[in-house]
């Protein structure tokens, strides 16, 4: 998706993404941790996003992508925008008829009548083909 005559990429990001780049061959990302740093565009890179916490509102991260010509001439610039949503699941893990977000006992389970950890029936069948 690189722009016709580009060499070179540069990646800006949000304070809320970790960006990694792949290259091909190479068994270990590189983090990208600031502007000014640029990779040759080599068949095969990736750019792997990830968030760490959800976000507090919807488009609140962005990464950028800038293109550059021989020389460094910057040619084109390509963005997305991120929103990270928080996924938990919150359940009455010590059996005491309250749901609770930070519930220590969600962790570990015990059997029995004063038993802890939640109980999670899941439907493995095939209802729709």
């Amino acid at each position: 998706a690189a722009p016709a005559g580009a060499v070179a990429f540069g990646v800006k990001h949000t304070e809320g993404v970790s960006v990694d780049v792949l290259f091909r061959g190479r068994a270990e990302p590189e983090a990208v941790s600031g502007a000014g740093t640029r990779w040759p565009l080599d068949e095969g890179t990736v750019l792997r996003f990830s968030m760490s916490r959800a976000s507090s509102e919807v488009n609140d991260n962005k990464v950028t992508v800038s293109f550059y010509a021989d020389g460094g001439k910057p040619i084109n610039q390509a963005g997305v925008f991120l929103t990270g949503l928080g996924i938990s699941l919150d359940v009455d893990a010590d059996r005491d008829g309250v749901v609770e977000k930070n519930s220590p006992n969600k962790a570990s389970w015990a059997w029995g009548p004063e038993g802890h950890g939640a109980i999670l029936l899941v439907s493995c069948d095939k209802e729709f083909p």
